[in-house]
């Protein structure tokens, strides 16, 4: 067989379940661009999910997997419009061109396969921070729609809530973030991190919540300014609340869905002019044959914000 259609992947064999081994790959198509990766992000809201066996039903969702979807690497072949050049870095949102292996999000691995539209150019002075494109495009997404607005809460401190600040506050916002973990209040460049404790009076006009936690959310709903809106950017499982609080405030809560491809436009502009920053959001570096012990470090270690692996050392 071709070597080009093998690749070495973290395999999610099962709930709880992480190997590293070859699997085959799909035949590229006129359209494809075959990518050598450098690095590829562990995600600790999807892929945790994933990886407890708690991840909802989605189209394509089952075992085996390949997770990640936060990679970024070189083109080895290119398409036949030649849209991108042999050695050029680009950034990739997943992948599903594996056979017998599902690709839900399909990013951790060492070569892939995928259409040339979904590959991002990057600049050569870009490294393994473009592995966070795909939450900074997240975190555009919440705020920069068409009639949405910067936040004056962001409720984590992790590093989608870290993106969200910093986009607000090149917008002149000067939010608030809560951050119960005390480590985790260091960092922030131009905005507040408290201990929610501190805010027990606050009322806020957005509040957008990146925490997770279903339970939450009456205590964001009673820190909500009359007219306010709640957006709900984490991943949750089922959520309730409290009518009658939700209903003297005229509360709006709005689901913030996946980032679209204007989005990581946007943030692939705000990043290469030098206006958003990623630096120091990358904490953890791994390699994919310590996979397995990354995974529960990412997961598990509170003072682990983002862990990479580093595909360049097999």
């Amino acid at each position: 067989m071709n070597s080009l259609l093998k690749t070495k992947a973290v395999v999610l064999e099962k709930p709880e379940e992480i190997l590293l081994r070859e699997i085959e790959l799909m035949p590229a198509s006129e359209n494809d661009i075959i990518v050598e990766i450098e690095w590829s992000g562990i995600s600790t809201g999807t892929e945790k999910l994933l990886w407890t066996g708690q991840m909802p039903s989605f189209p394509g969702m089952g075992y085996p997997l390949v997770p990640g979807y936060e990679s970024v690497g070189r083109v080895i072949q290119a398409d036949a419009q030649q849209r991108y050049t042999v050695g050029q870095r680009v950034f990739v949102p997943g992948s599903t061109c594996f056979v017998d292996v599902r690709g839900l999000f399909g990013g951790a691995a060492s070569r892939l396969i995928v259409p040339a539209a979904r590959a991002v150019a990057v600049a050569e002075n870009l490294g393994e921070e473009v592995i966070l494109y795909a939450l900074a495009a997240t975190a555009y997404h919440v705020t920069s729609g068409l009639g949405n607005e910067q936040p004056d809460l962001i409720v984590g401190h992790g590093v989608l809530g870290r993106l969200l600040a910093r986009i607000a506050v090149l917008a002149g916002k000067q939010p608030v973030v809560w951050e119960i973990d005390p480590k985790r209040r260091e960092g922030a460049v131009g905005y507040e991190v408290v201990d929610p404790k501190t805010c027990a009076a606050a009322k806020y006009k957005t509040i957008i919540d990146v925490s997770g936690d279903a339970k939450l959310l009456d205590t964001l709903v009673s820190h909500l300014a009359p007219g306010g809106e709640i957006v709900l950017a984490g991943f949750y499982d089922a959520i309730t609340f409290a009518f009658a609080p939700a209903f003297m405030r005229e509360a709006r809560i709005r689901i913030a869905a996946q980032w679209q491809p204007t989005d990581l436009t946007a943030v692939h502009r705000l990043v290469e002019s030098g206006s958003l920053s990623l630096a120091g959001l990358i904490t953890h570096r791994a390699t994919p044959q310590d996979a397995d012990a990354a995974y529960r470090t990412a997961f598990h270690n509170k003072d682990c914000l983002k862990m990479v692996l580093d595909w360049r050392s097999l």
